[in-house]
């Protein structure tokens, strides 16, 4: 492990669930859903990573939300993977609050998957029609 990952190991501790070297800049953390912003707070501001993307997916098991950051010093990338378990409602922390950028990638991962950020400041349809019906979330598995 090089030292940007080694140091967010030290900082994150028994917070990480499993690490995974891609390879020499790719590095992924699994972090427990509760821990996202505590996590990204240590990233962005005991690290000065750059906040990159968030990625959302469907999966069998519940829905994944992968959130890409980078150090521009050594062009390497954390990405924290986040499971949740909940089918129905998923629902996780939003980390607008501390990144205005992360505003329309939650909220298309809301509208597209159905996944509730909570205490996102203005959760509101992005790319579908005003009159898409509620609850119909095209990226879903099993959507007709």
């Amino acid at each position: 492990m090089n030292s940007i990952a080694e140091k967010v190991k030290e900082k994150f501790g028994s917070k990480t669930i499993k690490y995974l070297r891609k390879n020499a800049k790719r590095h992924y953390f699994d972090v427990d859903a509760a821990n996202i912003v505590e996590l990204v707070k240590i990233l962005f501001h005991g690290m000065e990573m750059r906040f990159i993307t968030a990625t959302g997916i469907h999966l069998r098991e519940g829905f994944e939300i992968l959130y890409h950051f980078s150090n521009d010093k050594t062009g390497e990338v954390i990405s924290l993977r986040v499971l949740i378990n909940e089918k129905v409602n998923p629902e996780i922390d939003s980390i607008t609050p501390l990144f205005i950028g992360a505003e329309w990638i939650e909220r298309e991962m809301w509208e597209m998957l159905g996944i509730n950020f909570r205490n996102h400041p203005n959760l509101k349809k992005l790319l579908l029609a005003d009159d898409w019906p509620d609850g119909n979330y095209p990226l879903r598995q099993g959507k007709q």
